[in-house]
């Protein structure tokens, strides 16, 4: 049965802060705001909720999957972050970017894309999507909320119960989301490389 709250955007209840990592920690499958699309995401450790985002997004075991972090220092555990990354890093984060860099032995491997070692970083401008990450003690492993087959990501978190009920446990609802996904930008040389030029300006 999946469960859902209605979240304040700005000043989330601690209350369901803490029982949505609960959640995370039991390794089952969310779905939450972020400052573009809403995610789904489980805990790192989690292998059946990692294939259920796979399943339900239609993407193969080759596309790597992104860590949401609440900290450039707490990234820096889970990926290699040279000087020119960080730099972009302190100038725009938190905010909508995914930057792809190369993976530490902290990431599993499920998370990794099998011809590159590497993860998408996210330190995204959200007060949910951040006091989760701090409350959990760890990233979570994220995709956006995009079902196979659809034209673009789900704005609106109640249509998710209709795409996604039975299949997810729990929906955080903070309101209207953005259709629009992250910019993506390729940082694991020292110059960058636009993948995806989304919300963020690059």
């Amino acid at each position: 049965m999946t469960q859902y709250f209605t979240m304040h955007s700005e000043n989330p209840q601690p209350r369901l802060i803490t029982q949505a990592v609960e959640v995370l920690k039991a390794g089952k499958l969310i779905i939450y705001p972020t400052d573009s699309t809403y995610a789904f995401g489980c805990a790192l450790s989690s292998k059946s909720a990692l294939e259920q985002i796979r399943k339900l997004r239609g993407i193969s075991e080759k596309h790597p999957l992104t860590l949401v972090c609440h900290t450039i220092s707490q990234a820096a555990e889970y990926s290699v972050i040279h000087n020119e990354a960080f730099s972009f890093m302190k100038r725009c984060t938190p905010g909508p970017f995914t930057i792809i860099l190369v993976a530490t032995k902290m990431v599993p491997k499920l998370a990794q894309g099998i011809k590159r070692k590497v993860v998408g970083i996210r330190i995204p401008e959200n007060q949910i999507a951040l006091q989760l990450v701090k409350a959990l003690g760890e990233p979570i492993l994220s995709a956006t909320l995009w079902l196979a087959g659809d034209e673009a990501p789900m704005c609106n978190p109640y249509d998710a119960i209709k795409g996604c009920y039975g299949k997810i446990d729990l929906i955080l609802d903070a309101g209207i989301g953005d259709e629009i996904p992250t910019t993506v930008v390729d940082y694991t040389e020292s110059e960058p490389i636009l993948i995806r030029q989304g919300k963020g300006e690059f």
